[in-house]
């Protein structure tokens, strides 16, 4: 019933030109302000990027690899002397 009154009508006639239109424009491209963009002689390539992020990855995996390391020995330490501490204990207790 609604699109037989005449407003109703007009809105929808005035909407469908309007995506019409919009499906018919073409999309401008946006323009880069001067002076914004680095040169490529002077920024360094991608490959450049990913070797210098997996050097520094393998550095905090060498760092995180020596402090489990380093951890691992003085709970290996700590387990030790536990163990001589009981049996020494023990035996002076016998």
């Amino acid at each position: 019933m609604a699109l037989f009154c005449p407003s109703a009508r007009t809105d929808f006639m005035l909407l469908l030109i309007l995506v019409a239109g919009l499906l018919y424009m073409e999309p401008t491209a946006a323009d880069q302000e001067s002076g914004t963009t680095i040169p490529a002689e002077s920024r360094p390539c991608v490959d450049c990027h990913a070797f210098e992020f997996m050097q520094r990855a393998l550095q905090d995996l060498k760092k995180t690899a020596y402090n489990l390391d380093s951890r691992t020995e003085t709970l290996l330490l700590q387990v030790e002397k536990r163990t001589l501490c009981d049996c020494t204990t023990a035996n002076a207790l016998s």
